[in-house]
Formats: C-alpha cells, structure tokens, sequence
C-alpha cells in the first residue's frame, strides 16, 4: 500500500494485526512512542488526514492512501532521516519556551494533541487531554504552553525559541535544555531509536505459579515454527548468582538472582526467552514451549513471612552488607537495629505519648519509556549494550563479572532515557540480552510490553511502620520509636539500603535524646520491589509526621510550632540510631524558612469548597542526605577545540532529571561563557572513566562538582596559557565567552589551541536538604470525595541554578506524591498475579487529578554542593502523604492511616470518627 508520511510518500506492506505506530517506527518515524499499547497514554499520537489518533490503536493497512503527521513533521514536510526543522511550529516553540517537558517521551504525542486543539478546547484541558499523560512534570509547564499558544504567533526558528541563545547570566537563570527542539519536534533518540539491521526479537515466556521449579521445557515445537531462530533455558545461562539492584558496592545487595532459574519465585518471572526474526514470531515461539512444572507453597504475606513454618523464598539466605540480617529465619533480607538514649524510660517520662501503625502500599514507576535494550557486537568485537538505564557504568562491569568479560570488551550507552525514579538502577534487560548477543552472534533487540513493566520489574517497598513518640506538655520531644516492616519481595534488590534509609533521616531530623528503631525486611512470593523515588522516605515519613500531627492535637499545639520546637538546627547531632561520626553536615539550613512559608500560605483562609463539604489544612516536612551513602564517584572530562568551543564528557544519564542543562551551566559559569558554547556527551562508559549513576539525586551534587572541577581546571590552563602569550600574570586573566582577556587584549580562544582537563567527585562530604508540603483541601462528608484546594511546597534547593527545572521537579514530584497517597495501588490477588496490569487499571494522575502548586525555595547557599546547589529530584515526593492525610484529619477528624486515600476510606474512617465521638478538628 502507498502512505504519505510527513510529505513523503512510502511503499508499506503491513503485517497481519500491525498497527500504524509500529509501522511508522519501521518506516523510521521514531518520534512516535510506544508507551502503553492500549491507547491509554498518548504518546503514540499522529494525525491521520489532519485527525489526531492514538496510532497504537489504528490498523496499519486503514493508512493507505492516507496523509500522515508526526511530531517530526509538524513544522512542515521532512525526510525520516532529518533533523531539527530550520523553524519550528508555533506549539513546538510554546512547549520550548515553557519547557513543557522533562524525560520528554511524551512530548511528541502531547504536542501533536496540542496542535489540533481548538480555542474552547484549550480553555477546558482536562478534558481535552485526558488521553496523554505525563509522568514527570506535573502538567503545569504543559498547561502553561498551551496556554501561550496563539494561532497569530508566526512559526519560529529554535534560536528565537531560546535554543542556542545567550543568556544574560549563566546560574540562577533558566535557559532551556540543550535538546529542547529535538524533544519537541520527536528527533530526540531514545534507547530503541535506532535502525538495527539484522536484530532478532527477543520476548519471554513467564512464570504463572507465584512458586514452581522448573522440571522440564520443551522447546521443539517454538524451534519449529517459521521465524524463531533460538530458545534459551536456564541450561544456557551462566550458573551464577547476582543482584539486580546497581551501587557502587556490589556486596550492598544481595546476589540472590539469576539470568535464568529454574527455581521460579514470582508470577511474572522469567523462565525461557524466545529469539526470532520478528516480534511476532518471538511471541509465538514463547506460546509454543512446553514447560512442566512442580508448584510449591507460597508465602505472600509479609507478616507471616518470618513465621516458623512459612514457605521459603530462598533455601539458603543470600544477603547484602548494607543491613544484613541477624535473625536466622531464611525469609528475612535484611535487619536494622538501634537506640540511643533509653526509649522505655523516654516514654514513661512523657506527659502525652501517641502510638500508631500506618502502612504504605505498593506503587509502580510508571515511567512511560518502558525498560528495553539492544545489544550488538561492533567492528572490534566488543559487545555494545544500549540500554535504557540510569547506572551504566555499573551495568557494565555488572555485565563483565557475570560473563567474565574484561572491562574493555564490553561497552553500555544510552540514548535519552524516558524517565526512570529508580526503577532503572535495575538490572533487569541487559543480561538477559548479553546472553542473546553471545548466544547467536547477532544483534538483539528486546522492549518489555506495559503489562510486563508492571508484572515483572520492581515496585515501591510496601510497608508497615508502627510509630510511638512522646513529649513533654511543652511539646519537646522524650521518645520516638519505630517498629518497620518491609515486604521486598521475591529478591533482595535494595532490601537493606531501602530499610536503612526508611529509618535515617525521618527521626535524624528531630533532636530527641532518646531514639530506637526495629527494621525488618522479609522475602514474600510476590513481585520484587526495589529503588523507587525517596527510597524508602516517603513510606515512614507518611508515618512520623502523620503521628506528629496527633501528637500536636493531644498537646493542643500548633502542627506546625511543634515542629518547630523539635527540628535540628545548625550546630545540632543529625543523629538517628546511632552516635557513631558520619560525613553528613549542615552545607546550608532552610528548614526555618520552609516551615514560615508554608505557615504563612496555610494562614490565609483557604478557597470556599463546595456547600456542605468540610475544609481543613494540613502540612508536613521531610529531610534527605543529599548523597546517597556507601560511595558514590563521577568524573568529567571536558576539552577546548580548535574551533574554540567546549565539549564536556560525563557519565551520567539524562532521563528528565535535567542534569543536561544544569551541566552546561556549571561549566559556563566556570569557564566565563554561555551554555551554548558548552556541548555535550553523556551516558556511554567509553566518555569517561567511571560515573556511579544518576540516582540519589546525585546527578549535580556528585557529577555536577565533577563537572566543576573539570571546568575550574580547564580555565586555568587557559588563563596559564594567554598569560604566557601575553607576558602577564595569570591572575590578570579573565575567560569571557570565546576568548581570554587581560585588560583591553583579547586572545580567541581558538588561537589557544586545544586542551582538557579532568575532574572527579567521591560523594563526600554530604549536606541535607528540606521540603515542607502543605495543603488545604475540601471533603464531602457524604460520600469522601476529596478536593485539594491549595497546594504549598517550600523547598531548601540551596542556590538554584535552574529556577523553571528545579520548579518542575518539584511539582512533578508532589504530582507522583499524589498518585500514589489518593489512588494508585498495584495489587496482587491470592494467587500472587499482579491485578492491575495496564493503566487502565493502574491510575496514574492524569491533568484533571492534579492541582498547581505553588512553589517557594528557600534563599540558602550550600557549602558543599557545586556553586551552592543541592540535589532536589527525589526529596519533593517525600512529605505530600503524610501532609494530605494531616489536612484530610484537620477538615473531618478522621485519621487515614493506610495509603491510598481512596473515597471510600474516607468515607468510613468519618463514620468511624462520628460513631466514637473523635471527630474533633482544630479551630
């Protein structure tokens, strides 16, 4: 059939039940996505004859004879091998402008829904596009775009659009990240954007018992069938044991996992992988295999796990060192324990104690790029992995010692990463599609579908924090206490490190002489959990602040004066369980100032609800180590051209997190000149020497003072170098955009010559950083509809080199906080199946679900972060639960203390708070 794509006409022969998009990614149009293959995201949206479609859910043979937009050729008729357009389209420049984008793998379908939008349509977006989402932003800069769109505004070149444009000053402002026009225009790469002739398709065949061992898999009728090239069995994998999960320390997480095991310990686990020419045929090819199996008991709930007679996860315990356990039962993962002080006697001391138990469900990240890799060998024999990850470097020496490889012979890159929140500091594709690679000599692709990103990769750490604190009737704190369990799943990936950080920073907080903590982390059969924003945070700060609220109102104290009576202070032990000497200090303080602004917006009588609803304001804090411990290295290199501008080399990941842009600055300022004259290469182990990932929001703390260092370096051997020329002193020379000056000369940078200078980071020392959330919002009593009216978020980001980035991972993060506080729950039935496999089952806030919150940064300089910066990309999830739940608790005396909020939960716990007389609210 003839299809015309962008003003090029193209020759296609579907297949049976293709779809449009997976057509046009063959055709090489890879600005359309594949995010859901349901229709429910967005991010596959084209128009067809001038109609935007989700072309996930279009027949590729109903395109014939059809005219087709993509985001590519939006601005106007372009080849697939293109690039940026010359002048972009006027909703192409308003998301520019407004940086409508963070990973940027929804932005092609959002821009094309954009573009067919009318006047009405806009004013009522809601609506209008509740078929994208968005995982990253919070939809507030995606609003904002829209809104700017004018049907009078003439198409615009990208340099108009600030790409490329000089900006007054280099930190502290916002210039827009460097891959702006590619994002919106849909020629960004990401980890599958790529042609790669001659790779097999890779799918596998899962496991249907929550616990089974493997007796027998037949695998000749999969061979037989047309197309399939290849099956691999556990018989074909290497009989060794690793960790999915990716620190700097290997020994951190327990080597619990294998390629291929016959013992299957999850619904969803891998058994067998199919190779085949096409997709298709790989699928087949897992339908046809045989497998018998020998189906065990299963141990699904967490508080029964460490009972004597529970089934066993694992026969012999693996563990990690970070938290290992002490307690002999083969369930448990891991174990912390400490006390300061004399709880007991802290509490019998106490005037008022409160003690409650709150638990924390399990949540899926949800980015919308699913996990995928592709692997090939290239023109030396290496074998090159180009993964969607945020550890690279450690992927590849995790890859190296699983296969026996040296570091040499193995090379992991990424393209653009389409979010990740922890999920991809993960292992989960790239041995899988190693072992492919060396098993058949070709190149292998393999992209993991929306069901199995939610059945089969990792989730949030469920968990159950029992809380006791105690206070004097002058509100100083004599106990806190906290009694943890964590549910870790079927394998130990972050087990120990989600368990010690849960506890750390949510009591090191508060100055109390007297602190204990009991953690447990057990093995269930279900679906492993993992790394997930805030790594562990957000489950026990919904607890100790939820209790500090009650104890406020047992006191009859203001919530947000108590905190203020028990907040650490410069000068003060950051102390949680233990006295030891640690490298974290007080690089900068703005919890004070937090906590008066989010006072002073809570002050203000909140917007009239609805007649008959209830209204009520809630608030709560959270502190986190800027650095995660345990080590955590990066180094950059960046070197002068000829041609006079820079090219800066570093480790670490883009995938929304805006390290990009931020990099660019840094180095500018260092060097006296512009972003723009700064580029860049990321994300490939063959840049630099090592880079331990982004996570941990470490991507400017740790690798943004990599970057520094670098450029600091650089611009001195520059200024060493004019002042040689010149006969002066260095210290009278000064870079200024693309040249050196001494007084009234002016030596080109380009007449230097080139040169490069390195830079490296170890992760220490550490500083701290505060966000407080507040909220008023609107319940009916009737039936616990829950309505935020306002919702306040104070953060201590130290100086802000990019105020409109660092303002939207904030509100992406309150945005995810909310999901995950009022309705999204990945369930796991009786049998250990995930039940909410699609995001049709599993809601993820979609523009109608959230509101704007108003942002407020503290005016604080950091110490030790690079040019005064603090990490801020995880830390904002952390206290949006607890402070929803203390507002709901303020407007209907109902204390919710199981996440999420739903309506119904609502509703009873105001029956339940009417029928015992605890209905009390504050006045």
């Amino acid at each position: 059939m003839r299809l015309t794509v962008n003003g090029t006409v193209h020759e296609a022969a579907p297949r049976a039940g293709q779809c449009l998009r997976t057509l046009l990614r063959e055709l090489g149009w890879f600005g359309v996505k594949k995010g859901c293959d349901a229709g429910d995201c967005g991010a596959c949206t084209v128009h067809v004859d001038g109609e935007p479609l989700h072309s996930c859910l279009v027949p590729a043979f109903r395109a014939a004879d059809r005219s087709i937009t993509t985001a590519e050729g939006l601005a106007g008729p372009c080849a697939p091998e293109g690039g940026v357009p010359d002048v972009l389209h006027p909703v192409q420049a308003a998301f520019v402008a407004a940086q409508g984008f963070q990973c940027g793998f929804c932005t092609s379908g959002m821009v094309m829904t954009a573009a067919a939008l009318d006047q009405g349509q806009r004013r009522d977006l809601p609506a209008a596009l509740k078929g994208n989402l968005c995982r990253c932003t919070g939809y507030r800069s995606i609003a904002d775009a829209i809104a700017a769109i004018s049907p009078k505004i003439a198409a615009i070149s990208p340099e108009i659009a600030g790409i490329g444009r000089p900006v007054p000053s280099t930190c502290e402002h916002s210039p827009p990240a460097p891959a702006s026009a590619a994002l919106v225009s849909g020629r960004a790469r990401y980890t599958l954007d790529l042609a790669l002739p001659g790779a097999l398709h890779l799918k596998v065949l899962r496991s249907p018992h929550a616990h089974a061992r493997v007796l027998r898999i037949d695998t000749s009728a999969a061979l037989a069938l047309p197309g399939v090239v290849r099956v691999l069995t556990h018989a074909d994998a290497p009989d060794r044991l690793f960790s999915t999960a990716r620190h700097q320390n290997p020994a951190d997480d327990a080597s619990d996992t294998r390629v291929l095991d016959p013992v299957l310990r999850f619904v969803g686990q891998r058994v067998a992988a199919v190779l085949a020419e096409s997709e298709a045929a790989a699928e087949a090819g897992c339908r046809a295999l045989r497998v018998d199996y020998a189906v065990l008991p299963a141990c699904l709930d967490p508080e029964h796990a460490l009972d004597p007679d529970a089934p066993l996860v694992h026969g012999a315990r693996p563990t990690g060192e970070d938290a290992p356990p002490r307690h002999p039962h083969p369930n448990l993962a891991a174990e912390a324990h400490g006390e300061i002080g004399d709880v007991a006697a802290g509490l019998a001391a106490a005037d008022v104690v409160h003690e409650g138990v709150y638990r924390s469900q399990r949540i899926q990240h949800a980015h919308l790029e699913t996990h995928a890799a592709a692997g090939w060998r290239d023109p030396d024999g290496r074998l090159v992995i180009r993964s969607s990850t945020q550890v690279p470097f450690l992927t590849r020496d995790a890859l190296c010692a699983l296969f026996d490889l040296p570091r040499e012979e193995v090379r992991v890159e990424c393209g653009r990463v389409g979010g990740g929140f922890g999920g991809k500091q993960e292992m989960l594709t790239e041995d899988l599609v190693a072992l492919a690679v060396m098993a058949t000599g070709r190149p292998v692709r393999w992209e993991l579908t929306r069901t199995e990103q939610f059945t089969a990769t990792t989730t949030r750490h469920p968990m159950r924090v029992r809380v006791r604190l105690g206070a004097r009737r002058d509100g100083i704190l004599t106990a806190i206490a906290l009694d943890v369990l964590s549910n870790t799943g079927a394998y130990g990936n972050h087990a120990g490190g989600v368990l010690h950080h849960g506890c750390n920073e949510v009591i090191a907080v508060y100055r109390c002489a007297n602190k204990r903590v009991d953690g447990y982390s057990v093995h269930t059969h279900t679906l492993p959990a993992g790394a997930f924003r805030g790594y562990g945070l957000s489950q026990t700060i919904f607890a100790v602040e939820s209790a500090m609220d009650e104890l406020a109102r047992a006191l009859g104290l203001d919530p947000v004066e108590l905190r203020r009576r028990n907040v650490v202070r410069p000068g003060d032990p950051m102390v949680s369980t233990s006295l030891e000497p640690h490298d974290v200090q007080y690089g900068s303080y703005g919890l004070d100032q937090c906590l008066d602004a989010v006072a002073e917006a809570l002050s203000a009588p909140p917007p009239p609800g609805p007649p008959g609803w209830r209204t009520g304001s809630g608030m709560a804090l959270a502190m986190i180590d800027t650095i995660p411990p345990r080590g955590h290295v990066a180094q950059a290199r960046i070197a002068l051209g000829e041609d006079g501008r820079y090219v800066l080399s570093v480790g670490t990941v883009e995938f929304g997190n805006g390290t990009s842009t931020v990099h660019g600055q840094i180095a500018a300022e260092a060097l006296g000149t512009t972003p723009d004259r700064v580029g860049l290469r990321q994300g490939d182990t063959d840049a630099v020497g090592h880079d331990t990932g982004a996570y941990g929001s470490t991507g400017i703390v740790v690798a943004g003072q990599a970057t520094l260092r670098a450029a600091e370096s650089l611009a001195a051997i520059l200024r060493e170098r004019a002042a040689a020329r010149l006969g002066r002193d260095p210290a009278a020379c000064r870079l200024d955009g693309d040249a050196v000056t001494a007084g009234d000369t002016r030596i080109p940078l380009a007449d230097l010559g080139s040169a490069e200078a390195l830079g490296q980071a170890d992760g220490t020392p550490r500083s701290v950083a505060f966000n407080v959330q507040g909220f008023q919002v609107a319940v009916h009593p009737g039936t616990g509809e829950l309505r935020i009216l306002r919702s306040i978020h104070a953060a201590d980001a130290g100086r802000v080199m990019n105020p409109v980035q660092c303002r939207g991972q904030i509100e992406g993060g309150v945005a995810q906080a909310l999901g995950a506080a009022l309705y999204e729950d990945l369930r796991i039935d009786a049998d250990g199946r995930v039940a909410t496999p699609s995001f049709r089952t599993y809601h993820i806030p979609a523009i109608a679900d959230v509101p704007r919150t108003e942002v407020i940064f503290a005016d604080t300089h950091d110490g030790i972060g690079p040019l005064g910066a603090k990490s801020m990309s995880e830390s904002p999830f952390n206290p949006v639960a607890a402070a929803l739940a203390n507002a709901i608790r303020d407007a209907t005396g109902a204390r919710l203390t199981a996440t999420p909020f739903a309506p119904d939960r609502i509703y009873r716990q105001i029956s339940d708070a009417t029928r015992s007389g605890k209905e009390e609210r504050w006045t």
